[in-house]
């Protein structure tokens, strides 16, 4: 499996007075290739599962094995090459810098790679060209629209080629219309043999075609009906 969790724990503030146990005895595995969307109420512990699964966060016990490597045994700075390397993120807000331009902001993930600044912007022009946003290559982040934000976060979440892409409530601020755009963009992702899994109560996210299983989280633990 590509993501597997097994009995995985979360605690933060772990022995103080503000303890809070985020995660319960959460057992889950994903399959390459496939798309997951992640359903859960706010203070469910989705945001926890997702830091988790996207090796921001290492499980306070149990184990979390993300693209072969388990977490819990990696020191942080092979914790962040490991995120670096396995995992795109797309954000609720883009996350986007406005006054960069498109191509700038696309090619940000690739900065502490040491990679030169020519194949940087081949990789991002590829991106584009793939987006249907070359023509915003120079543009400020800022000065473009809603929909086209988006496919820049996306193309950013592809820079270096992750195989897991990881999107928190994406379709938020987007029409039904960019919406189904962007769940047409993950479906060809997956076909192109990436793994997905989307935190969203976008009904349009959970009943799209290409959403091969909903996962709902309730109060920390997996809730299995």
């Amino acid at each position: 499996m590509l993501i597997e969790l097994k009995k995985t724990t979360k605690i933060y503030n772990q022995r103080r007075p503000n303890e809070v146990t985020a995660l319960y005895d959460v057992s889950l595995t994903v399959a390459p290739q496939t798309m997951v969307c992640l359903q859960g109420a706010s203070g469910s512990g989705k945001s926890t599962l997702l830091a988790i699964i996207g090796c921001v966060l290492p499980p306070t016990s149990g184990r979390a094995s993300i693209a072969g490597k388990q977490l819990s045994r990696m020191p942080d700075r092979f914790l962040t090459k490991h995120r670096r390397e396995t995992i795109g993120f797309i954000f609720q807000q883009f996350n986007l810098l406005p006054r960069l331009s498109v191509l700038d902001n696309i090619t940000l993930p690739l900065l502490p790679l040491g990679i030169s600044p020519n194949e940087r912007k081949a990789r991002a022009r590829k991106l584009m060209d793939q987006l249907s946003i070359s023509h915003r290559e120079n543009f400020p982040a800022g000065q473009i629209s809603g929909g086209e934000m988006q496919r820049v976060a996306i193309a950013r979440a592809l820079i270096n080629n992750q195989p897991i892409i990881l999107a928190d409530e994406p379709t938020a601020h987007l029409d039904s219309r960019l919406s189904m755009e962007f769940m047409q963009i993950m479906a060809d992702l997956k076909t192109a043999g990436k793994t997905i899994i989307i935190a969203s109560h976008d009904a349009l996210v959970a009943e799209h075609p290409a959403i091969d299983r909903i996962i709902h989280i309730k109060d920390g633990r997996l809730d299995v009906p």
